[in-house]
């Protein structure tokens, strides 16, 4: 991997929004995510994303749902309300082959219900992690009061997004830092059922551990799986304390197949 490989995805130029804060309403938790959830064992959540910077979620989604948001790539929405803000192709970054598309505001229901449920239950960990990193930054209890922040600081597009991928594309090693306001953990989840609708293309981490070799994980998902892990950095306990690892994710090569992944990221981007 080039040593110069930017770490943010790239992004097209700001555009003005008529809402400052478009995502203030709440959106409805689809009963059967509202099922998975309830059954997500918090403290298992983060003991694992403790001990390795990131946790899976068995069938978040319903087959269902995936193939709803994947079939739904190509739709640009109704004349007016457009269902995505921009289309990224990585190959012409230099950051892999594929392509993903930004969701504009208001982002569809399921997305949005995502990611106000799922803030709750990391914040905790997030500002957990912050003290233990010797950072006085803490995150508010609630994910508008943070994009009030971000909105504050320029960060106003949002950044869930959905990408796919086809025979021979890959995704490069990368972070989504996005500007000054970075919550420190993401989720990812499988649209696409791994032997039936693709080969290869494995979710992989990477950590960057302080004079040591670097660490990989290659995360095993099925269809309607999600992954939290860490966006940027965490703590790793020592011998003498607590120390920081750095961490980036992508996506090894696709033999075959076409294989949709949901992100979801807590932080609008400038």
């Amino acid at each position: 991997m080039p040593a110069n490989l930017p770490l943010n995805l790239p992004l097209p130029p700001a555009q003005p929004w008529a809402d400052p804060l478009p995502v203030s309403v709440p959106a409805p938790v689809p009963a059967p995510l509202a099922e998975r959830l309830a059954r997500v064992d918090d403290a298992r959540l983060a003991r694992d994303l403790d001990a390795g910077g990131c946790a899976i979620i068995d069938r978040l989604l319903t087959p269902a749902m995936c193939d709803a948001l994947s079939a739904a790539y190509d739709d640009s929405g109704p004349p007016g309300q457009p269902r995505y803000r921009s289309r990224i192709v990585m190959q012409r970054h230099g950051f892999g082959r594929g392509e993903y598309q930004y969701f504009a505001y208001p982002l569809p229901d399921l997305v949005a219900a995502l990611r106000l449920a799922f803030y709750p239950r990391l914040v905790g960990i997030a500002n957990a992690w912050n003290a233990r990193l010797g950072s006085d930054a803490r995150y508010p209890a609630a994910h508008a009061e943070f994009l009030e922040a971000c909105h504050a600081a320029g960060q106003t597009r949002p950044t869930p997004l959905i990408l796919r991928y086809g025979a021979g594309d890959y995704n490069c090693l990368h972070q989504d830092l996005y500007g000054e306001h970075v919550f420190p953990l993401q989720v990812a989840v499988l649209l696409s059922e791994p032997g039936r609708d693709f080969e290869g293309g494995e979710f992989v981490l990477t950590e960057q551990r302080p004079r040591q070799q670097s660490r990989v994980e290659v995360v095993d998902l099925r269809q309607g799986d999600a992954v939290v892990f860490a966006v940027n950095e965490r703590p790793v306990a020592g011998t003498r304390g607590d120390y920081r690892v750095k961490l980036r994710h992508g996506v090894s090569r696709v033999r075959a197949g076409s294989r949709y992944t949901l992100g979801i990221i807590f932080h609008d981007a400038a």
